[in-house]
This record gives structure tokens, C-alpha cells and sequence, in this order.
């Protein structure tokens, strides 16, 4: 076990947990004690992640919901407190980044990007970190991405639902401190499964300092610090986790 990242007895609730670096975090917090529940879409993909879990000898609970959708963030909340009683971690980590001409932007769409980047994690939030103020605390952390730092064509809506998430991090911070603690992982790239749809090139190469993409297990460190104790000082802060991306 990890001194400084020691998780026994926490409940962590991760939405995009079943792949991507929502998995890295699950298969992370559950090696250091945690107990966690899994959320997105696919309830066969979250269920197999459980299973992991529970093979590590923790408590899982598969979870099938749209992280856009303001009702069903309420109801994953409520199953998440009627399952386990408490959260003590909230990842906000489901999200989507289309690229597309922004002449070309649909409402349709508009709306989907900014629901599952911004309005969802918005009332997952709010309903936990109430819960948190309530009770004995606890830490949220939303996954963000350097494209609110650095925005770039054709993703305006992704950049600007993503800047959103930022500023609510640390509105929340302020709102829920000090028994509850918020902070945004600014992401930058990472071959996760979007990156399938990428060129050869921006696989192997990124315009950042280190000069490529990050592995998807590489963002688990600075989950674990915000997760953990280990970050007692810090809340209301965007962490760069982007290979130094310019």
C-alpha cells in the first residue's frame, strides 16, 4: 500500500469508468482500499470492470447512465448513497470531443457536448458535494482538458463546456470548502480509445514538451493525489496532466 495514497474504506463513484482513464482510475483507487461504483452507458462494460474490483477483494457496483442527463445523475446519486451509504470520491470523468467545423455544429449536437462535459458533471456535483458538506467530506475531481487552456478549431463547443467545468471547480470549491475539497485534472492528449480515429502521426507525436501523447495509465498518479490526504492543501485547482501542452 501506498503511505501517501491510501484509500481503505473510501467509496469512489467514477462516471466513464468502464474504459479510458475512467478504468485506470478504477483499477487504481480499488488496488489502494477503495471501494468503487461504475458508471456509463454500457452496463455489460461497467460490470466487467466490477468484477475487478471485486476480484481485488473490494466492493463494486455497476451503474447504467447517461452522464448527460440531469435526471439520471440524480438517480445514480441516490443509488450510490442507498447502495453505500456515503461517497467519498466523485470523479466527473465521462466526456465526448467530436471535432467538427463549427458551421456545421447542430443544436442536436451542441447540446449533447455541453450536457455531458458540463450539465451532467454540473448536478453529480452539486448532489454530492451537498451530501459531503453534510456528512464527513470528501473530494471531487473533474477530468477537464488542456483544450480549455489552449483551445483549438473545431471543438469550440468541447473547449468552452470544458473552461465551464474548470470555473465550476472552483465556484464549488468555494461553495462546499472546507469539508469538501474540488479540483479539475486539465488532460491533455491521451490514447485512450478516441485515439483510434487519430493519424499515425498524432499518435506518436504531440506538440507538447514531452513530445507525445500520455499513456492512459499515466494519469493515475495525479488522480491519486487529489484522491487522497496526500492533497489536503489543495482544492479549487486545475492540475496539469498534458506533457507540458503549449
Amino acid at each position: 500500500m501506498d503511505e501517501l495514497f491510501d484509500l481503505t474504506g473510501k467509496v469512489a463513484l467514477i462516471t466513464g469508468g468502464s474504459r479510458g482513464l475512467g478504468l485506470q482510475m478504477v483499477r487504481a483507487f480499488a488496488e489502494r482500499g477503495a471501494d468503487v461504483i461504475i458508471a456509463s452507458r454500457k452496463l455489460d462494460a461497467c460490470e466487467v470492470a466490477a468484477d475487478e474490483v471485486r476480484a481485488l477483494g473490494r466492493r463494486a457496483m455497476a451503474f447504467s447512465a447517461n452522464a448527460s442527463s440531469w435526471s439520471e445523475m440524480d438517480r445514480l446519486a441516490e443509488a450510490a448513497y442507498a447502495e453505500f451509504g456515503r461517497v467519498d470520491i466523485l470523479v466527473n470523468n465521462a466526456g465526448m470531443s467530436p471535432a467538427m467545423p463549427s458551421h456545421e455544429m447542430t443544436e442536436a449536437w451542441f447540446d449533447k457536448i455541453v450536457g455531458l462535459n458540463f450539465k451532467g458533471p454540473f448536478r453529480l456535483a452539486a448532489q454530492v458535494a451537498k451530501r459531503m458538506a453534510d456528512g464527513d467530506g470528501g473530494v471531487i475531481i473533474n477530468i477537464s482538458s488542456s483544450g480549455a487552456l489552449v483551445p483549438l478549431p473545431g471543438v469550440i463547443a468541447y473547449s468552452g463546456a470544458k473552461a465551464a467545468l474548470n470555473a465550476m471547480t472552483v465556484s464549488l470549491a468555494r461553495e462546499y470548502g472546507p469539508k469538501v475539497r474540488v479540483n479539475s485534472i486539465s488532460a491533455g492528449p491521451f490514447l485512450t480509445d478516441i485515439s483510434k480515429a487519430w493519424t499515425e502521426e498524432a499518435r506518436q507525436r504531440s506538440n507538447n514538451s514531452l513530445g507525445r501523447p500520455g499513456r492512459p495509465e499515466e494519469i493515475v498518479t495525479t488522480a491519486l493525489y487529489l484522491a487522497s490526504p496526500a492533497s489536503s492543501f489543495t482544492t479549487g485547482a486545475i492540475v496539469r496532466c498534458d506533457g507540458g501542452q503549449s
